[in-house]
């Protein structure tokens, strides 16, 4: 009987999280991805709280995810290549310190692969300004109302979707065309 891998998780905010769970559940190797909140100081905030700014809490995601087939490297890749980690408290339009970048590690291993990878691309001068992504532990998340779970799975031809979601996936599509689950 062979061994069933045991699934690992990430937890990420990169602005929208409508955009990143649309992403990430086109990932090969990514079992499940909730829309939630990360980072803040209020217990099982609401969207609307976490709207004002003052909880402290980022939208993020949690990725639950099969070691064996998709690496915390490749999600971090994916991470960093599909936002914007130079712009402090904004992603597009969207503006406040819920849509910081922030990368809320699980253990040492996430930790040390998060900043490698943040210090690369800082010495490569990808971008013009400095990345302002934090890397912290983890703590707490609290997974979003359920009219945001797979928000643009749900709401296609919505207009938030069709101008921002569908061309974030289509070059996330483009980028990773062999790491895109067979759907």
């Amino acid at each position: 009987m062979e061994a069933k891998t045991e699934l690992k998780q990430a937890t990420f905010g990169s602005g929208c999280f409508w955009c990143s769970q649309a992403i990430f559940l086109r990932l090969d190797g990514v079992e499940k991805v909730v829309s939630g909140y990360s980072g803040g100081r209020v217990e099982n905030p609401t969207y609307e709280q976490v709207c004002t700014g003052t909880t402290g809490h980022a939208e993020s995601i949690q990725i639950t995810y099969d070691p064996s087939r998709v690496s915390f490297d490749h999600l971090i890749e994916v991470f960093w290549k599909m936002h914007d980690p130079t712009t402090q408290d904004r992603q597009g339009n969207d503006i406040g310190t819920q849509y910081r970048s922030v990368i809320f590690y699980h253990d040492a291993e996430q930790k040390n692969l998060a900043e490698s990878y943040k210090m690369q691309l800082e010495d490569e001068h990808i971008w013009n300004r400095p990345i302002v992504t934090e890397i912290v532990p983890f703590t707490r998340f609290w997974p979003a109302e359920s009219y945001h779970q797979d928000y643009y799975e749900h709401n296609p031809s919505q207009s938030y979707c069709n101008f921002v979601i569908t061309p974030k996936i289509e070059k996330f599509e483009k980028i990773f065309r062999d790491r895109v689950k067979n759907r």
